[in-house]
């Protein structure tokens, strides 16, 4: 750095010598008239006698020395005070990586580690949907059909999103609500924005100018529930206010994923040191004891919800408010998510769809294929396999369970046919039923079809 430093300011120096000299020279070659022979009279006969020549010459050499010392005290002063202000800087960023940019993500893991789990109850399925509709009642006043308990709770069977649809007012929220209260953990509600449209808006962002994240109620539930075995219901409330196939898009594609421990969400695009212990490598494991239920209103103030998502969710319609009734004091039941898992498992081991509904499903779907170009598709076919004996052993019936499916899943994809198909082969269809399931069978599937043959 000497060397360097000496070497400037020798070319320094040596510069503005030479600019002296090209100033002076300027100097003489100006005359009065301009000529050259006024330049030679003047140096032989008022050169030494002229007080400008002097002043001159003073200002030619002082300025430039001036000039020279202060670059050079420039440079030497400048340099430590940029290295002063680079190490600063320097070291305000290891102080912002030293400091948590997830904030509540790493007191949720401070929470956790003090954390000790209750004990689980262990019921039946159908404990839990008798318990679930009396402890509403009692405790919580609100009053549910013990059909529409059963769907919910074997509509978590079936994946982790649900979609909950009715005018307002019917308690779609509350159903959600009263779950979390009933399972021992409150549920989460997430009140949907109209201007919604990207996961940023329910998940969060990093902001560029604080370091910090902006963590949002979802991410910080996500978090908690991948430490815990409790069952957690977030609700999206008014889940169609916004596209749900804009800012749920990421995870509709996760919830996709056949294998759980595969279903991680970028959150951020680098890591920290001092991040949180599940956040690795800015990605973050979806866990599998937390259910998603939207709830949708049908008015002219939501957006439709596209086949995308009806297929990939379990449907309940809460069209009317049910009638109370009186109900026995019941406490919640405190279940965890593994005990609930299990009872699934086990249902759908012991309840397998039968072949007789197997051979029936097999010829309407042949039928609607053919008439409607409308198929159950293979994901429709998983989950009748996992709905209808979860439902059987709710305390529901195998072909109360299908027609639970056929009308929300199946059926409802005949809103984009044209009217007139509709209209012209809605007699084959329903004789079709008659034949497979009965005249009194799918009671649900009937009135469907009934409503959209009168519309269309």
């Amino acid at each position: 750095m000497k060397n360097t430093a000496k070497g400037l300011f020798v070319r320094i120096v040596a510069l503005i010598v030479l600019i002296g000299i090209v100033v002076l020279a300027i100097f003489l070659c100006w005359g009065e008239n301009g000529s050259g022979a006024a330049v030679y009279y003047d140096l032989t006969s008022s050169l030494v006698n002229s007080e400008t020549v002097y002043l001159m010459l003073a200002l030619c050499f002082t300025v430039p020395l001036a000039l020279a010392a202060l670059t050079v005290s420039v440079v030497f002063t400048a340099k430590p005070l940029l290295k002063k202000h680079k190490a600063k800087k320097t070291e305000k960023k290891k102080q912002e990586k030293r400091m948590p940019r997830f904030s509540n993500l790493s007191r949720i893991d401070g929470e956790l580690k003090k954390h000790r789990e209750e004990a689980y109850e262990s019921k039946s399925l159908e404990e839990i949907c008798v318990g679930f509709r009396n402890y509403a009642a009692s405790r919580l006043g609100l009053y549910y059909d013990i059909a529409d308990i059963r769907r919910f709770v074997a509509g978590l069977s079936m994946g982790k999103l649900m979609i909950i649809r009715g005018m307002s007012g019917t308690g779609k929220t509350s159903l959600a609500y009263a779950a979390g209260e009933y399972f021992g953990n409150p549920a989460t509600i997430v009140p949907i924005q109209p201007m919604w449209k990207e996961r940023s808006d329910i998940v969060g962002y990093f902001n560029e100018f604080t370091k910090r994240f902006n963590e949002t109620t979802l991410l910080c539930k996500l978090y908690e529930a991948g430490g815990k075995k409790d069952i957690f219901i977030t609700v999206l409330d008014e889940v169609n206010i916004s596209r749900i196939e804009y800012y749920f898009a990421e995870f509709l594609s996760l919830l996709e994923i056949p294998d759980p421990k595969k279903r991680e969400l970028d959150v951020v695009s680098d890591s920290w040191e001092n991040d949180p212990e599940r956040l690795r490598g800015g990605k973050l494991l979806l866990p599998e004891n937390m259910w998603f239920i939207g709830t949708a209103n049908n008015d002219d103030s939501t957006f439709a919800i596209s086949d995308k998502v009806y297929d990939r969710a379990s449907v309940i319609d809460l069209d009317r408010k049910s009638v109370p009734f009186g109900a026995p004091d019941t406490p919640a039941a405190h279940i965890s998510y593994e005990a609930l898992n299990r009872c699934f498992a086990e249902a759908q081991k012991r309840y397998t769809l039968s072949a007789a509904s197997r051979e029936k499903l097999t010829r309407l779907d042949g039928h609607m294929a053919e008439v409607f170009r409308v198929s159950f598709g293979n994901r429709i076919m998983r989950q009748i396999e996992e709905y209808v004996p979860v439902m059987v052993a709710c305390g529901g019936t195998e072909w109360g369970a299908l027609d639970d499916i056929l009308a929300r899943k199946i059926f409802r994809k005949l809103e984009q046919i044209s009217p007139a198909l509709i209209k012209n082969e809605m007699p084959a269809l329903l004789a079709l039923l008659d034949d497979l399931f009965g005249a009194d069978a799918l009671p649900l599937s009937r009135e469907y079809l009934f409503r959209l043959s009168k519309s269309a």
